[in-house]
């Protein structure tokens, strides 16, 4: 299944598999006031690429904001206190972030998400995460809560199978992706993003996405 711009109007929203959910535009209207607090957090714990375990360098520059940051290296992947780039602990979610990831939650059926790590994804045309689970939290009760904002990506979004042949949906600026319950571990992806240009970020494509590490 492909799902790109032939949606009728009024579709506020797409199930995309038992406990997963396109919320379609959800964070469009306060996309700028968002964008400014993701600044504030990475003029404290800059954008970089990492490393992962196998000397890959990916492809896409990250960051985080809240109590907990993802972070991988060759030691493997992980949640840290402290950006290891600094020293100093991750910046504090800003409250609009927190506000959207639980309003989000709640609008896909998943009450008293509570989020502790943000991580902050740029993709630059070519920038692409292959299929992967996410699966280094401890509490995987908690869904995941996944916004765009920027250029239009295409998401790919599976089972808990990697055999399985993800399905394809294309996610524009404001829109969330939210899964958990059934959908927790789905294997998922960003395919090699396209250029273009966008109004407010240029070339480049932001994700923020919410996690509860426990």
């Amino acid at each position: 299944m492909d799902l790109f711009d032939d949606l009728p109007p009024d579709t506020a929203q797409t199930p995309i598999a038992p406990g997963a959910v396109l919320l379609h535009g959800f964070a469009r209207e306060e996309a700028g006031t968002l964008l400014q607090a993701v600044e504030s957090v990475l003029h404290q714990a800059p954008l970089r690429h990492m490393q992962t375990p196998g000397g890959f360098t990916m492809s896409v520059a990250m960051s985080n904001c809240g109590p907990l940051g993802w972070v991988s290296d060759p030691i493997g992947y992980r949640y840290a206190e402290c950006d290891p780039l600094t020293g100093q602990p991750w910046p504090a979610m800003p409250a609009c972030m927190m506000d959207l990831a639980r309003r989000a939650a709640a609008q896909a059926g998943f009450a008293d998400f509570e989020p502790d790590a943000c991580l902050i994804n740029q993709y630059v045309p070519g920038a692409k995460l292959s299929l992967h689970q996410d699966k280094d939290e401890k509490d995987q009760r908690a869904p995941i809560v996944s916004l765009s904002l920027g250029l239009p990506t295409v998401f790919l979004f599976g089972t808990s199978s990697r055999k399985d042949r993800p399905q394809r949906y294309r996610l524009v600026h404001g829109d969330v992706v939210v899964w958990g319950g059934p959908a927790r571990l789905a294997y998922h992806g960003v395919a090699a993003l396209a250029d273009g240009e966008h109004a407010l970020l240029g070339r480049r494509r932001l994700n923020l996405s919410f996690r509860c590490v426990g």
